[in-house]
């Protein structure tokens, strides 16, 4: 695995938006815009996701005053076949674009990758954005809705929304200080309906090669947050590091369990897809940091890289989990 820390990298704007499971969730407060239903006004799932992701991505440059010229590149994904929301968004833009994939994990690598740009002055501002759509996602990777096809206990549900950043080297009170890209971690999972599970050993792998090369502990920091395991991913999580010998209670926790209220919300294990630990981040951790409530977050973004074809041959599913480093800084102003 590779670390890369960063000294001059800094959140100049965000935005976010959501759809309507995840307006009445506990992060609804910070969200820029809620859509009132799933079509968002469009014709189709995979309309309503373009219109989310606009809707990010518009606020997130009005926010800091930004155009769309003073943008030097664009670095986004999604959860479609040919990355579909991220093309047909940015063919309006007229920006350089790099599409990146890595399932949920895909909001880690763009934040990642965008921040190597402005760190090596590649970029003087660098637009990172994701987004995932609920039933746009169980059409391509489940059944539709419509098919009303039983779940079971273990499943996630897909984040419906999208996130969008722009990072450069202006100081501002939320910097990005190190990005961790990591491997795939297969344990022979093999069940697509419980991927929280699959994904655990990556986050933890990951975890443990973020802390060996930034020389830090557990300790250093106020919230270590796994992207999108969910309840029944994360316990498995929590066991891996209590075999370790570290007590997780207080210090971590899982975007897919702060998204929404899984104990009053239809949302099985809790929440999943590429919008799930992006939006968390900008709506509640984002706020946390300009409060000065916490000072130095890990967010360990998950993907479970399954090919539907795979699934049907009977393989397992090989995972990978991303690392962002966020910092508070007093002495920058805030956005």
């Amino acid at each position: 695995m590779k670390t890369w820390q960063f000294d001059d990298v800094y959140v100049q704007s965000s935005a976010c938006s959501g759809g309507p499971l995840e307006g009445e969730g506990p992060c609804a407060k910070g969200f820029d815009y809620i859509a009132r239903d799933l079509h968002d006004g469009e014709g189709s799932f995979e309309k309503a996701e373009i219109s989310l992701l606009r809707h990010a991505c518009d606020r997130a440059l009005r926010k800091g005053g930004f155009r769309c010229s003073d943008i030097d590149v664009c670095i986004g994904g999604d959860l479609m076949n040919q990355l579909l929301t991220t093309h047909y968004f940015a063919r309006d833009m007229h920006v350089p674009l790099l599409g990146a994939y890595a399932a949920c994990a895909t909001s880690s690598l763009v934040i990642g990758l965008a921040s190597l740009f402005v760190q090596q002055r590649l970029a003087d501002h660098a637009l990172a954005f994701v987004s995932s759509h609920n039933a746009a996602a169980e059409r391509q990777f489940r059944f539709p809705n419509e098919y009303g096809v039983q779940k079971k206990a273990t499943t996630t549900t897909t984040v419906s929304g999208a996130g969008s950043m722009v990072l450069g080297r202006m100081p501002r009170s939320i910097a990005v200080k190190a990005f961790t890209l990591g491997r795939i971690v297969d344990w022979h999972h093999k069940d697509a309906s419980d991927m929280g599970i699959a994904m655990a050993p990556a986050v933890y792998d990951t975890l443990q090669a973020h802390l060996r090369q930034t020389n830090t502990t557990i300790d250093a920091y106020d919230w270590i947050l796994s992207g999108d395991l969910s309840k029944a991913g994360f316990a498995f999580f929590c066991d891996l590091l209590a075999q370790e010998g570290i007590d997780t209670k207080g210090r971590f926790n899982d975007c897919g369990l702060m998204i929404y209220d899984i104990e009053k919300q239809p949302v099985f294990c809790g929440g999943s897809g590429c919008a799930c630990s992006m939006c968390v981040s900008i709506a509640e951790v984002f706020r946390q940091l300009r409060e000065g409530k916490k000072r130095r977050v890990l967010i360990l973004a998950s993907g479970a890289l399954l090919s539907m074809m795979a699934i049907y041959q009977k393989d397992s599913v090989p995972c990978i989990a991303h690392a962002i480093e966020y910092q508070r800084r007093d002495d920058a102003c805030s956005f």
